[in-house]
C-alpha cells in the first residue's frame, strides 16, 4: 500500500468500522432477497459520506481521489453490492462536478449531503459499450426541452432522487449531438421500469429509465448542447477508478476469507503444503499490485495530470484481479468454497469487469494511448476529445 496520511488512515479506519458494523452483517441476506438497502442510507446519513466527493464550499467532505478510493475499498470489501451504490451516486455527480454551473452544482448536491442518491444514464438498449447509438432524444421547446427515449442498466435507478440523463439534442451529429442533462424523479413522464435481478451485486438498485414527452428545464442542461459525450468521458474517467477500488476491496475480502478457511482446516497440522501455500502467496501479490495501480492513478488525478490511461488500466487490472483471485479462493476450498460466501464474491466480481466501461473498451483506450505520442496525447486529454 503506498503511504498515507494519518487524516487518510483515520478515515480508512472509520470506513471499516462502518463496513464492520452496517454492511458485513447484512451483506448476505440482502443478496438472497436481491432487495435494495435503505437502511444503509440512513446509517450513513450523519457521516455525509456520500458526499466525500463533493466540494466543501457545497456542504460536502471534498475527499480528494485517493481518499475516495480508501472509502471505495471498504465498501467493496463489506459488499461490493452495497458499495456499487456509493460509487454510482458519485458517478452521477461527477457529470454535475465536470460540467454543473454554481446552481445546478448546489441543487444537485444538496440531496447527496442527506445521504440520498443519484444515477448516471447513459446506457441505452442497443447502446452500452458503443454510447453514440443511443436514440434517447431532447428536443428544445422554449425554455425547456421535451425529453423521450429509454435507459437501461442504470444503478441506483429505483432509488435516487436526482439523475443525469445523456440524450440527442442534434441526432444527425451522433455523438457530436449528445447532451447531458440533470433530471428530477417524480417528473410527468418520467417512469422508473421494474428491478433487475442479476448473477451479482444483487442488493444493488438496476432498472431501465422510461422518458415519455418529459419536460426539463432549460437550467438542467449541463455545460452546452453537444458537449454530452465529452462530459461523459471525462465522467468516466474520474469513475472507473472508483470499481478498481470495490474490485481491490472484494478480492482482498476473498483472500482473507480463504485464508481464514485455510487456517481451520490445519489446526493442530501441519503448515499447508506448497501447493496451497504458493497459491495463497500469488494471490496476496495480485491484490497488492491492484491496489498499487488504484492508488497510482487517484494520485495523478489529485495532481491535476492526465491520467486516463492509469484509469483504463486501474479498472481494467483491478477487476481482473478481483475476478482471478475470488474465483480461485472458490476453487481452493471446493466444495466448501462454492457453497460459501466465497460464491458471492465470485459472483459480484464478474460485474466489475463489465460496468463503468468493459474490460475490451478499456484495453482499446489503453491501446490508444500506447500507439499514440504522448504530446498528442495529452494535448487530445485537455481538449475533452
Amino acid at each position: 500500500m503506498s503511504i498515507l496520511s494519518p487524516e487518510q488512515q483515520a478515515i480508512k479506519q472509520a470506513a471499516k468500522e462502518f463496513v464492520a458494523k452496517y454492511i458485513i452483517p447484512n451483506a448476505v441476506t440482502y443478496d438472497k432477497t436481491g432487495e435494495f438497502h435503505p437502511f444503509l442510507l440512513e446509517a450513513s446519513r450523519e457521516s455525509k459520506i456520500f458526499a466525500m466527493a463533493v466540494p466543501k464550499e457545497y456542504g460536502g467532505l471534498d475527499y480528494d481521489a485517493l481518499t475516495q478510493a480508501l472509502v471505495l475499498e471498504e465498501w467493496g470489501y463489506g459488499c461490493a453490492g452495497m458499495g456499487t451504490t456509493l460509487a454510482a451516486s458519485i458517478l452521477s455527480m461527477d457529470s454535475v462536478m465536470v460540467a454543473g454551473n454554481d446552481d445546478q452544482k448546489r441543487r444537485y448536491f444538496t440531496p447527496m449531503i442527506n445521504a440520498e442518491i443519484g444515477a448516471f444514464g447513459l446506457t441505452e438498449p442497443g447502446a452500452g459499450s458503443d454510447a453514440g447509438a443511443g436514440k434517447t432524444t431532447a428536443v428544445k421547446t422554449g425554455d425547456e426541452y421535451i425529453l423521450n427515449g429509454t435507459k437501461c442498466w442504470i444503478t441506483n435507478g429505483g432509488f435516487a432522487s436526482e439523475f443525469v440523463i445523456y440524450a440527442l439534442t442534434d441526432p444527425a451529429a451522433g455523438m457530436k449531438g449528445i447532451s447531458a442533462f440533470i433530471v428530477e424523479r417524480g417528473l410527468p413522464g418520467f417512469t422508473i421500469g421494474q428491478a433487475d435481478h442479476k448473477l451479482g451485486i444483487r442488493s444493488s438498485s438496476t432498472v431501465e429509465l422510461f422518458l415519455k414527452d418529459v419536460h426539463v428545464p432549460a437550467a438542467n442542461l449541463l455545460g452546452k448542447e453537444g458537449e454530452g459525450m465529452k462530459i461523459a468521458m471525462k465522467t468516466l474517467d474520474m469513475a472507473r477508478p472508483a470499481i478498481a477500488a470495490l474490485s481491490v476491496g472484494l478480492a482482498q475480502r476473498a483472500l482473507d476469507e480463504c485464508v481464514k478457511m485455510v487456517q481451520a482446516r490445519f489446526t493442530g497440522k501441519n503448515y499447508p503444503g506448497q501447493t496451497l501455500s504458493f497459491k495463497l502467496a500469488d494471490m496476496q501479490i495480485q491484490v497488492d499490485a491492484a491496489r498499487l495501480s488504484l492508488h497510482n492513478a487517484m494520485r495523478l488525478r489529485d495532481a491535476g495530470v492526465p491520467y486516463s490511461k492509469e484509469s483504463a488500466i486501474s479498472k481494467t487490472f483491478c477487476s481482473d484481479v478481483a475476478m482471478q483471485v475470488t474465483s480461485q479462493a472458490v476453487t481452493l476450498m471446493g466444495s466448501a468454497g462454492y457453497a460459501s460466501e466465497l460464491g458471492k464474491f465470485m459472483r459480484d466480481s464478474k460485474i466489475m469487469q463489465i460496468y463503468e466501461g468493459t474490460n475490451q473498451i478499456q484495453r482499446l483506450v489503453i491501446s490508444r494511448a500506447v500507439l499514440t505520442p504522448a504530446p498528442a496525447m495529452a494535448a487530445a486529454q485537455k481538449a475533452g476529445k
